[in-house]
């Protein structure tokens, strides 16, 4: 260090304190140490070279979001960690097909080689780019250190630039054109140059010129492009790339001469070289030039240079076709990736929008074209080509036309996509993120193929129940949303805001917006903008949507996961499995077919797809819907709309006029009702509705008639099938049914208050005789009754051409064209609906016909002439009969009657004649109460009938109203000044009221006198439903209850003024009623004696006088007799006397008396309704100055000094004191005006005197009580006023009196009132004191013990008046609340003075939690505080604030009555007024923070004050016992026994710890107060021998596990071992233990800290050796979580799989249950042996270890568990077994078919094993046969996989090993070409290597071979590979193979066809373009050749079976095999399920 400082000038700085090896490790990635920065989103196995190592290592390669991390497979542990902003550049190597490098800014190269290369390069692009590296580039040489002028971290300058530029413009001497380009692209950044742009003006000019000949001049020096070498054209393109992506570089690719042409040129040359690497670059290149990668651009240059680029659509063609190739054969995923760049510019929004629209639509038609190719890239493992796809798949089904999107939809139907997308978006489960969003993307996919596409709708439909399907066009939201996993961020803008467009970096804002798509571009992601630069407007594509999913696709999975049981759905588990075994049997047999169909195209046959739901089988269906459920459904349910509702019904009233049978046709007639009604506007108008009518005529069956009503009931639905039913005569068809129901003689009886005319059970009344028939003419029978008919009927007198009559018939007519003989003799059948019910169903289809039709028009105008069908209504043959339903007294016909005829008689010209009818009396006769429609139509028409002539001007409500004569007039007032609503309420009920008196009575009364004046009218409708009544007019009816009531206004006075009986009675204008008030006053004192006399009444009705002539019977009968003689609508001339008589009738049933002068009680009664008044509607009245002050004082002084105030009758100092009091309490004026008047004194003078005479025996109803009363409340009003209180304190003897007042218990009312003035003084301090002082405190606490809150709480009614007990409640609430004032304790609105001395006593005596209850800061909740508290104060109450019993209340009550009585008797009393008071009762219990916590424990749920606080105060606690319980677990270690003074301590320790557990879990958010006290907590666990404490510590940690800052704590407290080790030593808390694991392991820290600490090996115990099930799966649910961790979750799986094969884990994250049955199984199969000795190995080992940690662990928390890193589970079957990707070789061998679980896995680890043997000289020969044969049996039974071989880059590799002298490394290698040759992709791969030379090497060595290489190389010559015909010619394979024809194939098997494979062979060769005539002419010189060359050899070749054809694939699982079938030649048994 001195040195460095010395000898450099460094100083090195050095820590105090030396880091530990835990700081390292936790550090040594610095920023990139975080859990997030080293968590993977994708992961590849490579092989890293490293010259540290001579063999190659493997390390799984993953990237993160910020970093490209090395980790070793076998540990998980990052061996290296580079950020991806360090990236410089991936180098590709051209020699190695898996080979790639990468280079970092920092000098470092890591190379390493992969099977998927390019997936990785274009995975680690994208990641890098999107992480905003944007320099980062893929080339095929190093970049060369020496030509860089500077270092890697650093950008060059501007004149480095410039300089390089002109080098390449003008070569310096010496250096070649190539070294140029090299040294330009080792300087520039590859985003292009960063000083491309200086400043404005000559400058910019000058860069611009010189950019521009640099570009010229790499296009003119470029040299040929058809000899350079690859690396050479790769560096050019990307020197291209780099001068494009700068402003000017950019806009010369249209302005530069030529460049456009020759830049296509070299594209296409480069190309046609076929070299991926290239062919990258140049594409690259291009998306520099479609989309701008500088900052500042301009977006019209964008749009020129794209319509440049995509002008010519031959070159577009050429690049789609490239792309389209490489696809197809599973290649070049970096040119895929660049080519999805160059697509998503030129198509994807927001970038198309740059696109020209003729352009855009050609290119969007080509890529269409290669739709299949796009559907492919969807299998690819590389997620950023798979999101390219999808945004490219996004646009051409949406942007397309028509054309081109079905042609994408089809496609997706034929390569199976929709089916395959369809089940994992239907039947995906799971909580794995990544199949959630696979899911999301299959449905957004799904929603796109369908959306506009009848076909694949139509397969929807097929394999879709239509019910479900119905979802899709539904409205509704879905009830569970789930969340989006596709969340992206669209954060470009289309253009630049006009004040922004100087600004050279305007600040954008980022637009977090929610898309339906997981695609997204890497220039998105890192955020760069699209600005608008130009001035002109810029004109951009406007994007179509022309396809967007639109349909409800979320409430369709919803509803597809649930149950159905409607007429169009039933969806079940059945159901959905059918379509799950279907669905997947299609897409495994399609599999196959694709497999077996190598180099065809196979396309779906979707068109014969559909999933037939055999479990439905038994259910009839027509069309969409299930007969029985539409049948039964429930009308009321909602249920969806039925589809093709036209065609169904059509085809039900097809079916209904065929069916002669009437079941049949009701069924129908049931179906088509439920069908229209639900779909009328799509069926439209019934044409045959005239025909329905007519049916309804005419049949005679009751089930028919039912049917048909209910179906008419529907089609008046629509609104045409209204006037066709009219036109038919529908309406009086209609009503003559409805008069069925007065035949209804079973209904239910109501129990009704008011029921008039009742009768018995048992009791008949005979038929009214009203019918006459005859059989012959003119015979006349009768009359008859209706029961007489009846018998004529059965005896066969009368039949259906009987000529019937009775009254109301307009003619004779047939018996069968009578309703009521028809319905009741002739009709058959059993009806669905009773009388009543047919009759309401009848009126509810009038009722809605009236709708139809309303009497005004919009702007409120009457129709003329009345709508048709209220004409017919309102006729004569109609209105009467349904005005006679309502005496049915049926509550539901009587309801609809009276609102059908208040529809009907909306200005109906008729209505003023309908009382003829007698609706009135009918109506009012009604006994239900469900009056409301009754009431609506009585408001309507009861002043507008013409009962009076039109010249009566009366303004008289009574003589208007025709209900005068029935209803008393309080109830015409209300009728006609209320809503119906209120009267209806009214006329139903008991009230006695001010604006009503009216009673059940009063309406029994009424009913009578309708009844009996309707006479025998009522039988008469049982025997002829259509006898018509006769009207006449009714008498008025008398009320005895309503004489010598005062009416005024509206209002009775007498009960106005009851305020006992109504309190708060609305007045609706308080200041008219005052004036009424006083008029009524006036005519008091100024009444007048009646106008007519007895005697004139009498004479009026020409009845006698004598003794009976005031018999209310008689008097009736004359008035009845002479009221139908002049009646007016009888007797015109009449009216005069008909109104005499009326007014005489009247006289004579009033039964009121008039009294002379003023009588005082009335006088009384008007005082008290001024007080009324002003104290209900102070607001009202509070501007108007009440003006008798001088009179109401006078009035008091008067009553006060006279002798006799108490034995006065008429209390006029009541009512006076009560009205000064009401006036004052009104307004302020009146108060101060009362004062100046000197009332405070005239007032006190009467208090005094009242009080004075108050004893124990005074009753509450005195005068002196009632007078305290109102003065009492006068001093709690004029309280309020300052001037008044400063009076009050004047007068001493004030308070004194009030106190007084106190003592008296027999007046709890006046004692009431007297607190509340009490409360009221408490405004002020010194009245406080005074009341204090006064001894005030006595008499208020001993009320509150006085309270009973069970009548508060038992629901009884209770009242002041009746219940004593109430009384001394409200005074005990009101002392409370008085105390409350008097103390200060209020706040808000009600705040008093604050006084310490009155809360110091308080505190004492009522505790200090009481004393702190009586504040209440919230004045809504008042009363129920007040309760509460009162309720506490009298109950034994032992809650965790309080504990108050008897004890505590009797030492109370004692002390206080023991004061109260000496400050009444001698004026003194305890000096402290109770401050020193002390209760004796609490001792020996825990407190904490002021809680009792014994028992807050009893009562957890008790809710806390401040339950934050009292969980910090019991942490504080457990804290402050921390040392002794460390203390206690010494002595317990060193088993000592602890005293009985200890154990009460551990208890109240164990007791604080519950109450931590309980406050935690009863009161959400306390938790977070843990926080810092967690390693207290844990350290509890440990308290062994206390396994309670133990067992509360454990649930307080696993209730505040659900919060995610505790979680986060817990991990920072690093306490986890304490929780470990009580798995051990807590085994029944096992569960719980495992619950608050569970609920930890969401965070990554203590998933890692559980590694760390041994949780596995605790865990792996449970799961092996527990007994529990529950325990075990809850194990294995763990594991799972911990598995599912992104970080630790690999390692997590190389742990376990040490113990465990790694199926097991696969199996915990499917299925727990699953894996612990696997675990107690035994299998053997070729991924898992396992077996009794495997389970009690691994169980026995688990257990061994798993003892020997806990004992290291319980010595020392912080001991850590480590596996030795050769440790492993050793299972004596498994031994020696040579296993691959975890599949057994041995097994796999004996059973090929074995359907692998990841198979490509599988392969590439074979393929890597045998290259790994090949690679050394001597190999294990067994183990190289094993592994051989294994690839062939894998080839064979899986021959699709040998396409994804090439990728893999082993394919040189096989070659290169044919070379081996190793005898057997030949062999083998032949044996897998073999295989290979079945693939063209693989022939393919193959011609592009060395392979010809080899393989004539290898069957010279291995000459038994020559017929399997022969048969390849058959299989090879067959496709025509030039390249490998040229190998042929330069190896002299040709010679070689007619040697052979010739001699050494004797020793093979079958020689004779391998000697037909080398023909075939040769003359496959012959048939090359290029070079088949030399082949020709070598096969010519040979003589051997002339015997084969003319004949065909086929013949000699045997067909190789292709395995799994016939058999089809078995289903991948844990536990199952392949299946196998077989043929039974037994016949089954016999099945007797379907016998029946």
């Amino acid at each position: 260090m001195e040195t460095a400082a010395a000898c450099v000038g460094v100083p090195i700085k050095q820590r105090k304190e030396p880091i530990t090896f835990e700081q390292y490790h936790l550090h040594r990635l610095g920023k990139y140490s975080t859990d997030e920065a080293v968590t993977s989103y994708a992961e590849f196995t490579v092989q890293k070279l490293t010259p540290r190592q001579t063999d190659p290592v493997r390390r799984t390669l993953c990237l993160t979001e910020t970093c490209l991390v090395e980790r070793d497979p076998a540990t998980y542990n990052i061996a290296t960690c580079k950020p991806l902003c360090d990236i410089f550049a991936i180098v590709r190597h051209q020699e190695n097909p898996q080979k790639f490098s990468i280079e970092y800014v920092k000098g470092a190269i890591r190379t390493y080689t992969s099977t998927d290369r390019d997936a990785l390069i274009a995975s680690v692009l994208d990641g890098v780019r999107a992480s905003g590296n944007r320099d980062v580039c893929v080339k095929m040489m190093f970049t060369n250190r020496g030509q860089r002028l500077g270092p890697f971290t650093v950008p060059v300058d501007e004149e480095v630039e410039s300089q390089h530029m002109k080098f390449i413009q003008n070569l310096p001497t010496g250096m070649e054109f190539g070294v140029a380009v090299s040294r330009f692209n080792s300087n520039i950044s590859y985003s292009g140059l960063l000083h491309a742009v200086t400043q404005d003006g000559l400058f910019a000019e000058n860069k611009e010129k010189l950019i521009n000949g640099t570009l010229s001049a790499l296009l003119d020096k470029e040299g040929d492009q058809n000899i350079i070498s690859a690396e050479d054209l790769e560096a050019q393109f990307h020197a291209l790339r780099r001068l494009v992506a700068s402003k000017a570089g950019f806009q010369a690719f249209t302005r530069l001469p030529k460049m456009r042409e020759r830049v296509g040129v070299k594209v296409v040359k480069a190309l046609k070289r076929n070299d991926d690497g290239v062919t990258h670059a140049a594409v690259d290149m291009l998306n520099a030039l479609m989309q701008p990668m500088h900052d500042d651009y301009d977006l019209r240059q964008e749009q020129l240079n794209k319509a440049s680029l995509l002008s010519s659509k031959s070159f577009s063609e050429k690049l789609l076709e490239m792309f389209k190739i490489h696809i197809l054969r599973n290649t070049g995923a970096l040119v895929i990736t660049a080519m999805l760049d160059f697509l998503t510019f030129g198509l994807c929004a927001p970038y198309s929008e740059t696109t020209d629209g003729t352009h855009f639509d050609i290119l969007l038609e080509m890529v269409a074209t290669d739709g299949r190719a796009v559907f492919k890239l969807f299998q690819h493992p590389s997620m950023a080509i798979v999101k390219g796809a999808g945004l490219v798949m996004k646009a051409i089904i949406e942007e397309g036309d028509a054309e081109v999107a079905a042609k994408m939809q089809d496609l997706a139907l034929a390569e199976g996509a929709l089916p395959k997308h369809l089940h994992t978006a239907m039947f995906t489960q799971s909580t794995d993120n990544r199949m959630m969003t696979n899911r999301q993307l299959s449905r957004h996919l799904v929603g796109l193929w369908i959306t506009g596409h009848p076909t694949a709708m139509g397969l929807l439909r097929r394999i879709m129940p239509s019910g479900l399907l119905t979802y899709l066009d539904s409205t509704d939201e879905v009830p569970e949303f789930e969340t989006d996993k596709l969340n992206v961020r669209d954060n470009l803008k289309l253009a630049q805001e006009y004040h922004n467009k100087n600004k050279r970096n305007p600040q954008w804002k980022v637009i977090e917006k929610q898309i339906e798509t997981i695609l997204l571009h890497w220039r998105a992601r890192i955020g760069l903008q699209k600005k608008e630069v130009n001035e002109k407007p810029i004109v951009l594509r406007k994007r179509r949507q022309r396809i967007k999913a639109e349909a409800n696709w979320a409430l369709f999975y919803y509803q597809f996961s649930r149950d159905h049981a409607k007429s169009n759905l039933i969806w079940n588990y059945k159901t959905r499995e059918e379509l799950k075994e279907a669905l997947e049997n299609e897409m495994r047999a399609f599999s196959v077919d694709k497999d077996l169909s190598q180099s065809y195209v196979i396309a779906w046959n979707h068109q014969e797809f559909e999933v037939p739901y055999h479990c439905l089988s038994e259910e009839i269906k027509i069309g969409d819907y299930y007969l029985r459920l539409l049948l039964e459904e429930d009308e009321i349910e909602e249920t969806s709309a039925i589809k093709k509702s036209y065609e169904f019904f059509n085809d039900l009233y097809h079916r209904f006029l065929l069916t002669p049978k009437i079941q049949m046709k009701c069924m129908c007639l049931q179906a088509m009702t439920i069908v229209y009604g639900r779909c009328s506007e799509e069926i439209g108008t019934f044409n045959d509705t005239k025909y329905i009518v007519g049916m309804l005529d005419r049949c005679t069956d009751k089930l028919e008639r039912d049917r048909l009503i209910l179906f008419l009931q529907k089609l008046i639905l629509n609104r045409r099938n209204v006037k066709e039913i009219m036109d038919a005569g529908g309406i009086k068809i209609l009503v003559d049914i409805l008069t069925l129901a007065h035949l209804h003689t079973t209904r239910a009886t109501v129990p009704l208050q008011s029921n008039v005319i009742e009768a018995s059970p048992d009791m008949t009344r005979e038929s009214e005789k009203e019918w006459y028939f005859g059989n012959v003419d003119k015979e006349r029978l009768g009359p008859n009754s209706f029961e007489e008919m009846k018998d004529y009927w059965k005896d066969g007198t009368v039949h259906a051409k009987t000529r019937c009559w009775a009254q109301g018939m307009d003619g004779w007519r047939p018996l069968q064209a009578v309703p009521q003989l028809k319905w009741c003799l002739l009709a058959s059948g059993q009806a669905v609906m009773n009388e009543s019910d047919l009759a309401t169903l009848v009126l509810n289809m009038l009722i809605k016909i009236c709708d139809y039709f309303p009497s005004r028009d919009a702007d409120g105008a009457i129709i003329r002439p009345l709508p048709r069908c209220k004409r017919l209504l309102t006729e004569a043959t109609c209105l009467p009969h349904i005005v006679q339903l309502l005496l049915t007294f049926d509550p539901v016909i009587v309801e609809k009657v009276a609102t059908l005829l208040y529809l009907v008689m909306q200005d109906n010209p008729g209505l003023p004649r309908m009382y003829l009818s007698g609706a009135f009396y009918f109506i009012m006769m009604y006994t239900g109460s469900n009056v409301l429609p009754v009431a609506r139509f009585l408001k309507a028409s009861h002043l507008r009938q013409a009962f009076r002539s039109d010249e009566n001007t009366s303004s008289d409500i009574m003589v208007r109203s025709v209900l005068g004569h029935i209803l008393p007039e309080a109830m015409v007032c209300y009728l006609e000044n209320y809503s119906s609503e209120k009267f209806a309420e009214i006329f139903l009920g008991e009230f006695d009221t001010p604006e009503a008196i009216w009673s059940n009575e009063m309406r029994r009364l009424m009913i009578e006198k309708i009844a009996s004046h309707l006479a025998d009218f009522s039988p008469r409708l049982q025997s002829n439903t259509r006898a018509l009544y006769q009207y006449c007019p009714i008498p008025v009816i008398g009320y005895p209850q309503l004489e010598s009531e005062l009416f005024c206004n509206i209002y009775y006075l007498r009960h106005l003024c009851d305020i006992s009986k109504f309190p708060d009675w609305p007045i609706k204008d308080p200041v008219q009623l005052l004036k009424d008030i006083l008029n009524a006053w006036k005519k008091e004192v100024e009444k007048k004696p009646p106008t007519m006399s007895i005697s004139e009444a009498l004479e009026t009705l020409h009845i006698k006088k004598g003794p009976a002539s005031q018999d209310e019977g008689k008097i009736r009968k004359a008035y009845f007799r002479l009221a139908q003689k002049y009646h007016p609508d009888k007797n015109p001339e009449g009216r005069d006397m008909f109104e005499r008589v009326n007014k005489a009738y009247e006289f004579l049933c009033s039964k009121s008396k008039i009294t002379e002068g003023p009588d005082p009680k009335n006088i009384v009664l008007i005082l008290k309704a001024q007080s009324i008044l002003f104290s209900r509607y102070k607001d009202e009245l509070e501007p108007y100055k009440y003006a008798g002050y001088p009179m109401l004082i006078k009035t008091i002084q008067m009553e006060t000094h006279d002798d006799s105030l108490f034995s006065k009758a008429a209390p006029l100092l009541t009512a006076a004191s009560e009205l000064a009091y009401h006036t004052i309490n009104c307004s302020a004026l009146n108060a101060e005006e009362l004062r100046r008047e000197n009332g405070i004194e005239a007032l006190e003078e009467a208090f005094t005197r009242c009080v004075s005479v108050l004893n124990a025996s005074t009753k509450p109803e005195e005068m002196s009580v009632q007078v305290c009363t109102h003065v009492s409340r006068c001093y709690m009003v004029a309280a309020q006023f300052q001037g008044c209180r400063d009076k009050i304190q004047e007068t001493s003897t004030i308070v004194r009196d009030l106190c007084r007042i106190l003592y008296y218990k027999n007046l709890p009312k006046l004692n009431s009132v007297v607190v509340e003035c009490v409360s009221a003084f408490c405004v002020d301090f010194w009245l406080q004191t005074n009341l204090y002082q006064s001894g005030v405190l006595w008499h208020l606490l001993l009320f509150l013990f006085n309270y009973d809150y069970t009548l508060d709480e038992g629901g009884v009614e209770k009242s002041g008046e009746t219940n004593q007990q109430e009384v001394a409640n409200k005074l005990a609430k009101l002392s409370i609340s008085a105390l409350a004032r008097l103390g200060g304790y209020e706040r808000g609105e009600n705040a008093t003075p604050d006084n310490p001395a009155v809360k110091a006593s308080l505190n004492a005596m009522l505790t200090p939690y009481l004393a702190r209850q009586l504040g209440n800061d919230n004045p809504a909740e008042h009363t129920v505080w007040e309760s509460e508290v009162l309720k506490v104060l009298n109950s034994n109450t032992e809650n965790p604030y309080l504990i108050w019993d008897n004890a505590t209340r009797l030492e109370l009550n004692e002390f206080v009555g023991d004061q109260q009585q000496q400050k009444v008797r001698t004026g003194e009393c305890d000096p402290e007024f109770g401050a020193k008071f002390v209760f004796t009762i609490h001792s020996k219990e825990l407190i904490v923070g002021e809680i009792f916590v014994r028992v807050y424990n009893e009562q957890p749920t008790f809710p806390l004050e401040n339950p934050k606080g009292f969980a910090i105060d019991l942490l504080d606690y457990l804290g402050s016992q921390a040392q002794y319980l460390h203390s206690l677990m010494s002595l317990q270690q060193q088993n000592i026994k602890t005293n009985t003074v200890t154990n009460d301590r551990l208890q109240k320790v164990q007791m604080a710890l519950e109450a931590l557990r309980n406050s935690i879990k009863n009161n959400p958010g306390v938790e977070i107060q843990c926080i810092g006290h967690f390693k207290l907590l844990f350290a509890l666990l440990r308290c062994e021998g206390c396994a309670k404490l133990q067992e509360f510590a454990l649930e307080v940690i696993n209730n505040v596990t659900g919060n995610q800052e505790c979680v986060n704590d817990i991990a920072a407290s690093e306490v986890l071992a304490y929780l470990l080790i009580v798995i051990q030593t807590l085994p029944k808390c096992s569960p719980l233990i495992l619950e608050t694991l569970y609920s930890l392991m969401s965070s990554t820290k203590i998933v890692k800290e559980a590694m760390n600490k041994g949780a596995l090996v605790y865990l792996l115990d449970l799961f092996c050796n527990n007994t529990n099930p529950a325990v075990r799966e809850q194990t294995a649910e763990l594991f799972a979580k911990m598995l599912s961790d992104k970080l630790v979750g690999p390692k997590v799986r190389i742990v376990l799989s040490k113990f465990l094969p790694s199926i097991f884990m696969d199996a915990m994250r499917d299925s727990a249950e699953a894996s612990v049955h696997m675990f107690e199984g035994s299998h053997e199969n070729p991924e898992l042996i396992w077996n009794d000795d495997a389970r009690e190995k691994v169980s026995a080992v688990v257990r061994k270890m798993k003892m020997e940690h806990y004992h290291k662990q319980k010595d020392d928390p912080s001991a850590k568990w480590n596996l030795p890193e050769d440790f492993a589970v050793v299972y004596t079957d498994v031994q020696g077994e040579l296993t691959i990707a975890g599949v057994f070789l041995r097994l796999f061998l004996a059973n090929p078919g074995w359907v692998l679980r990841k198979p490509k896995e599988f392969m590439t680890e074979l393929l890597e094993k045998w290259v790994q043997l090949t690679s050394t000289t001597s190999p294990d020969g067994e183990v190289l046969e094993t592994v051989t044969t294994a690839l062939v049996y894998f080839f064979e039974a899986q021959s699709s996989m040998l396409d994804q071989v090439p990728q893999l880059g082993h394919i040189p590799n096989i070659f290169k090993a044919m070379s081996s002298r190793n005898a057997a490394i030949p062999k083998s290698a032949i044996d897998i070409v073999h295989q290979l040759a079945n693939s063209e992709v693989c022939i393919r791969s193959i011609a592009q290597t060395d392979c010809i030379g080899p393989m004539k090497m290898a069957m010279r060595v291995r000459r038994d071979c020559i017929g399997h290489a022969c048969e390849a190389l058959n299989k090879m010559f067959q496709t025509q590979e030039e390249d490998m015909i040229m190998q042929a010619l330069k190896t002299e394979m040709v010679q070689f193979l007619l040697k052979l024809l010739e001699t050494g194939l004797e020793n093979l098997e079958n020689p004779a066809a391998t000697k037909a494979q080398i023909v075939k062979a040769l003359k496959a060769m012959q048939a090359s373009l290029q070079h088949g005539e030399e082949v020709t002419s070598i096969l010519d010189a040979s003589s051997i050749w002339k015997e084969y060359k003319d004949q065909k050899h086929d013949l000699f070749i045997s067909n190789t079976t292709i395995a799994g054809y016939l058999t089809g694939p078995g289903v991948a699982g844990y536990l199952t095999a392949g299946t196998s079938t077989s043929v039974s030649n037994a016949p089954p048994p016999i099945d007797h399920q379907h016998d029946n």
